[in-house]
């Protein structure tokens, strides 16, 4: 894409991201309570709300798997050649894999390191971009890669961050207040999104490549391929700390049977480390578009329940004054209204031609949702009216 189309595709995902997580963000404000728990009385009730938790975790472990490459790759650059990326691949996530099993709190260095240096480090090889003087004719001229429509593009920029703004409750709970909602959700997308995708596009037309390692070895040499490494590391323990935790407290949830949380961190670690070898990196914006199609129906179908049809309003507010959950026979086992529009809404981001497909995918949920709880509304009725 050229500058302005890579741009403008940026702020429509940004869009798309905002409105999710502005609206979960305000729920889980209300209500103090996680996406997983809310999801039990948003529609999707008890085993599907552990289905949503699976599918989350699966997304991560698929996370692993692109950092993972980038971290493979930033090793063989480093071994000069030594390692090849299948060995690179292998070593780097057995090695997360064991840290998180056995060491994951001493890992908490690489966040405070990494951040700031891949900021500072993104600065430096910017400061270089803009000081050349053919800035302003890399801009303009057209890209040398495959062409990408702005549909594709949008929702690549809302896949990347789809599952953070469905799980935003998980942090907008403790807010106290609207405005607190307001503004850490819009600063974080504007400075995360916008700002961070209009630097990386500068950087990428500059120097006519998209590869992150290339990159930062390219314009900051040892110190950029230091801070790809730590920040690849810093991203992937918590891809599979996270992944092993919420798949453990689904399947506790769906056939009541703890799961030892070392044994699903190496299968999981396991799993991504696989899906690196086999090349999940050449397939990083598929893996961006499906993410980008799956996740927006859900958090849809979650805010009708929570704001149209108030299914469980009633039951929340009564509860919240006690500082309680609901008990959990006032639960049903599963929402299949919400499932199907899930899965239909999905269908329809992936094969609907016009629009953006997220934000197809987010508005069919919606509407499927509440058609379908028209329906059943009107069937009940029927059958009292009968009776």
């Amino acid at each position: 894409m050229t500058f302005g189309q890579a741009m403008l595709a940026t702020v429509l995902g940004s869009l798309i991201l905002e409105m999710v997580s502005l609206g979960m963000g305000l729920v889980g404000m209300n209500e103090g309570l996680s996406t997983s728990l809310l999801a039990r009385w948003c529609g999707f009730r008890r085993v599907g709300s552990c289905l949503i938790g699976i599918v989350i975790a699966l997304s991560l472990i698929g996370w692993f798997g692109v950092q993972n490459s980038v971290l493979a790759d930033g090793l063989v650059h480093a071994s000069q050649g030594i390692l090849n990326f299948p060995v690179a691949a292998i070593l780097a996530g057995l090695i997360i894999t064991l840290l998180v099993l056995y060491g994951f709190s001493a890992l908490s260095w690489t966040a405070k390191m990494s951040v700031p240096l891949f900021f500072l480090v993104v600065l430096y090889i910017l400061y270089g971009v803009v000081s050349g003087a053919d800035v302003l004719n890399c801009l303009n001229e057209q890209p040398g890669g495959p062409a990408m429509s702005l549909s594709e593009g949008a929702t690549m920029v809302a896949g990347g961050y789809i599952v953070g703004a469905l799980i935003s409750p998980d942090i907008c709970r403790y807010c106290k207040n609207k405005n607190h909602v307001l503004f850490m959700v819009t600063s974080s997308i504007i400075v995360g999104e916008i700002i961070i995708n209009c630097l990386s596009v500068i950087v990428a037309h500059a120097l006519g490549t998209a590869d992150v390692v290339t990159i930062m070895t390219h314009s900051a040499s040892g110190i950029g391929l230091v801070s790809v490494i730590l920040s690849a590391i810093k991203v992937n323990d918590v891809n599979l700390y996270s992944a092993s935790l919420g798949m453990a407290t689904a399947l506790d949830a769906l056939i009541h049977r703890k799961w030892h949380y070392r044994w699903l961190a190496l299968l999981l670690g396991l799993t991504g480390t696989t899906l690196s070898v086999m090349g999940i990196i050449a397939h990083f914006i598929d893996f961006l578009i499906l993410l980008g199609v799956l996740f927006p129906p859900i958090s849809g179908i979650m805010l009708v329940d929570y704001y149209v049809l108030r299914t469980h309003r009633a039951l929340l507010d009564a509860t919240r004054a006690r500082h309680a959950l609901p008990d959990a026979s006032a639960t049903p086992v599963i929402g299949w209204s919400a499932v199907a529009a899930w899965l239909g809404g999905s269908a329809v981001g992936l094969t609907c031609q016009l629009g953006i497909p997220s934000l197809n995918a987010l508005l069919a949920g919606c509407l499927l949702y509440w058609l379908m709880a028209q329906v059943k509304q009107r069937i009940s009725d029927r059958c009292r009216s009968d009776g």
